[in-house]
Parts: C-alpha cells; sequence; structure tokens
C-alpha cells in the first residue's frame, strides 16, 4: 500500500516544466555575454591576462563561501512565499545593474582601476547569481520525488537553457558584435559593448522576474510550507547549527562527493574552454564572429534530443554509467579539433572545410554534451533525499549550491587558469597590431586539446564513486514516505 506522502511523487507539467526551466535563460544570457568578457578587458581595455585571471580567482573566492551561505538560508528561512521566491525575486535588479556596469567601466581608468572595477562588479554579477540560481536550482529539486521524473524536469531545464544559449550566442556575434570594415571581427569594437551591457542587464532582469513570478503557483506544493509566524524564535537559532550539522553529513556522503568533485572538474575544464576558445577562434583560425556563432548552432540538435536521450541512457546504463560515458565521448570530441590542428592533420585557415571540420566534430560532440548536467542535476536531487533519510533534513538549497558554484567556476578558476595560459605563452596584450607567434598558437591550441584532456579524463574517476542506483532510490524514497505518514 502507498503511504499518504506518496503524491510527492507527482508528474509534472508541461506548463510547470518550462516556467521553470525560463530560468535558466539568465544564465544563457550571462554565458553569451562571457564569450566577449576577456577579449573585452584584454584585447579592447589593455589589462593584462594575469589580473584577468585574478579577477576571476577573487570572484571564485567570494562564490565559495556565499553559494552555501546562501543555500542554507534559503533552506531555513520560512514565509508565506515560500522558501525560494522571495531571494529569486530580490536578485533581479542586483544583477542587471551590476551586469551593466561590468561592460561600462568609466573613461580614463588606469590599468590597475580597470582590474579593481571588473572585480568589483563581476563580484557584485556572482553575488546576485547565488542569491537568485541557487534558490531557483532547489526549487527544481523540490518539485517531484518521482526517480524520472526528475530527469525530464532538468532535460526541459538544459533544453530551454541550451536554445536560449544559442539564440542569445547568435544574436550576441551577428547583431552586437558583426563584423564591420574597420573590425574584421567586431569583439574588438569597443562601442558595442554599450550595447551588449543595456540589452543584457534589461534580459537578465526579464528572465528573472518571469520565471519567479510563472512558478509561484507551486509554491503550495512544495516542502517547507510554513510562514514566518508559524516558526519560533528557537528555530531560528538553530540556523547555524543545523547548516554545519548538514555540511557534516554531506561531506562524508560518497555520492555527494563523487557528484561535486566531478561538477568541479567539469566546470574548470568549462571554464578554460570558455576562456580560450575565442582566442583561438580569433588568432589561431580567423574565424569571423559570423563563423564564431556556429559554435552556438551547432549545439541545437543536442538540446533538442536531450531530454530523449538522457531517459533513454539511464533507463540502459543507470544515471551513474550515463555521466561516465558521455563524459568521456564528449571530452574527447571537443578537443580532438586542437589536438588535430597541433600535429598538422586539419584543413588550413581561410578554406571552406575548415569550418566544416570544426563545427562538424563539435557538433558530434554537442549532442551527448547536455546529457552529462541533465544526468548530473537528477542526481543531486536524489542525493537530497539520501540526505532528508540519514538527518531529517531536506537541504536543497545546500545541496545544490555546489551546483551554482561550479557554473560560476566555469568562468573563476577556468578563467583564473585561462588568464596564466595566456601569460604564460607571452600572448600579446594588443595582439591586433602586434600579431600572433606560431609559438603562441601552439600554446593556445595546447589548452584547448591536450590540457583539456588531462583535466577531465584525470577527474573523471570521480564518478565512480556515486553508489545512488534506481533500487537503492526506491528503498529510500519508501523509507521517506512512511517517515512523513507516521509523523
Amino acid at each position: 500500500m502507498e503511504s499518504p506522502a506518496s503524491p510527492r511523487r507527482r508528474r509534472i507539467s508541461a506548463r510547470t516544466k518550462l516556467a521553470f526551466s525560463s530560468g535558466s535563460l539568465e544564465q544563457a544570457m550571462v554565458g553569451a555575454a562571457g564569450v566577449a568578457t576577456m577579449i573585452y578587458y584584454n584585447q579592447v581595455l589593455g589589462v593584462s591576462p594575469g589580473l584577468c585571471g585574478t579577477a576571476f580567482l577573487i570572484a571564485s573566492i567570494v562564490d565559495a563561501v556565499s553559494d552555501p551561505l546562501v543555500g542554507a538560508l534559503s533552506d531555513s528561512v520560512r514565509t508565506r512565499w515560500g522558501r525560494r521566491h522571495p531571494f529569486m525575486f530580490l536578485s533581479a535588479f542586483p544583477l542587471a545593474v551590476c551586469f551593466y556596469l561590468m561592460y561600462q567601466p568609466p573613461d580614463g581608468l588606469s590599468e590597475q582601476g580597470l582590474f579593481l572595477w571588473f572585480t568589483v562588479t563581476m563580484v557584485g554579477v556572482r553575488l546576485a547569481k547565488t542569491f537568485y540560481a541557487v534558490p531557483h536550482s532547489a526549487l527544481g529539486a523540490e518539485l517531484t520525488d518521482d526517480y524520472d521524473e526528475r530527469t525530464s524536469v532538468w532535460g526541459w531545464n538544459w533544453i530551454v537553457g541550451l536554445v536560449g544559449a544559442v539564440a542569445l550566442g547568435v544574436f550576441v556575434m551577428f547583431v552586437i558584435f558583426p563584423s564591420t570594415p574597420d573590425y574584421a571581427n567586431g569583439l574588438l569594437d569597443p562601442d558595442r559593448y554599450t550595447f551588449l551591457a543595456l540589452f543584457g542587464a534589461a534580459f537578465c532582469f526579464a528572465a528573472i522576474m518571469f520565471c519567479t513570478l510563472a512558478t509561484a503557483d507551486q509554491i503550495p506544493f512544495l516542502h517547507g510550507k510554513q510562514s514566518l509566524a508559524d516558526r519560533t524564535a528557537s528555530y531560528y537559532r538553530r540556523f547555524f547549527h543545523d547548516t554545519f550539522a548538514n555540511m557534516r553529513a554531506l561531506v562524508v556522503n560518497p555520492s555527494y562527493l563523487s557528484v561535486c568533485l566531478c561538477w568541479l572538474i567539469l566546470a574548470i575544464s568549462g571554464g578554460v574552454i570558455e576562456i580560450v576558445a575565442t582566442y583561438t577562434f580569433v588568432y589561431a583560425f580567423d574565424f569571423s564572429t559570423e563563423q564564431i556563432a556556429l559554435r552556438d548552432i551547432v549545439r541545437v540538435p543536442g538540446a533538442l534530443l536531450v531530454v530523449v536521450v538522457a531517459a533513454w541512457l539511464t533507463r540502459l546504463m543507470d544515471k551513474k554509467y550515463t555521466v561516465i560515458s558521455m563524459i568521456a565521448v564528449t571530452t574527447f570530441l571537443v578537443g580532438l579539433p586542437y589536438c588535430l590542428r597541433l600535429l598538422g592533420w586539419f584543413p588550413e585557415n581561410g578554406t571552406i572545410w575548415l569550418a566544416i571540420a570544426f563545427f562538424g566534430i563539435w557538433g558530434l560532440g554537442f549532442i551527448t554534451l547536455p546529457v552529462v548536467p541533465v544526468v548530473i542535476d537528477s542526481q543531486l536531487v536524489d542525493v537530497a533525499d539520501e540526505h532528508e533519510l540519514n538527518t531529517g533534513n531536506r537541504a536543497e538549497g545546500m545541496i545544490f549550491a555546489v551546483r551554482t558554484f561550479a557554473i560560476k567556476l566555469t568562468q573563476g578558476l577556468g578563467g583564473l587558469i585561462g588568464g596564466f595560459g595566456l601569460e604564460l605563452i607571452a600572448f600579446p596584450d594588443d595582439a591586433a597590431t602586434q600579431g600572433v607567434s606560431p609559438e603562441v598558437i601552439d600554446g593556445l591550441l595546447f589548452m584547448m586539446g591536450p590540457l583539456y584532456y588531462i583535466i577531465v579524463y584525470g577527474g573523471l574517476g570521480f564518478a565512480f564513486l556515486y553508489r545512488i542506483d534506481k533500487r537503492r532510490h526506491e528503498e529510500i524514497l519508501r523509507a521517506l514516505e512512511a517517515r512523513r505518514a507516521a509523523q
């Protein structure tokens, strides 16, 4: 007989999935703009790659502290509007302001002044994202207890995020940074960054507000619906005690450590790709901004197929081995064009076969790529159930803080490695006039190919530590439902 709590294993309507998934469009905008961030501060404004990398590092240090704290706060606070929505609503305006300011520094600043401006505004963007993205992720974790439906929820989230990233990436390259007679690559045109600042700030604000308001009808179905008046003062005095108790339980949970370490390795490698790829496109392959937009277009098939592919693979291999196999395949394909160019086995610049070969290989890699984060997100929700069974606490905010931190770490440690990597290979601060030597080009290709392989494959072993399969999750849910029914 099913327990009275079994309605938690509900199916989620397409409308609700779409409303929740619209929240990923904020990250899609930040990611689309991120393609230009390092180029802007380094090649347009003249800040050294090392200083840019340091700014990314400082922002990541702030994230390392703020993300779990905001997650714990979101888990603990009770209001009439739920645990997640107040934070999401209040983050919209600060994020928009900081985004605008990051791409509009005052005139006349020295290199040190620009570095300080970049650091402060980036930290502001990251903090505002923390107060939005951590509760948003936790909201997705609370929508249903169903093992397979969770994969569908996060699949929708990644479809919307990837389609948004493609559309915004193409828009950024074709509309905001088009090639012109004065600038063969529009990313080097300083006047276009005002458009980026205005459009990006407005888009982020609108995406956050829409998601927050469109998912408000789900508040009655989430965990912890008590109003602030229903909670006693002693509960809040236990906030830090419960927070550290949750941390202690999570750091000894092998499945949680597996997902965290796997996410962080992928984030670091993805950050190197995100930062250095733009340099290789512009200087190693001589791609125009319009050709660079193909990078986003080839993501479309993977975005459209991710729900079906993820569902089929997780039923075939379960979640653990789906993640392992898809990481192995995707990594090989993403790094392959750079390795082939290093070996001299790739089409020459200026030929039609160059873009066909490069983006053809990446197109295959991007079919399997979205499956990895979708399934990892689903694993994190399963960990939240196991954590509740072990401790009696629902801690989706803290658990999903690692996801938000990993996404921001993509630009953080990835930016640090990329920035100091550019310093190490002596990449010029004004490459448009100074030119780039073959040795420097080889350094760019090494970071995008062999170094990328080393980082990902070196950390892939962490994925084998994951212990929750479908059978184990069913045992967890039955125990939780029995406990809830008895309370």
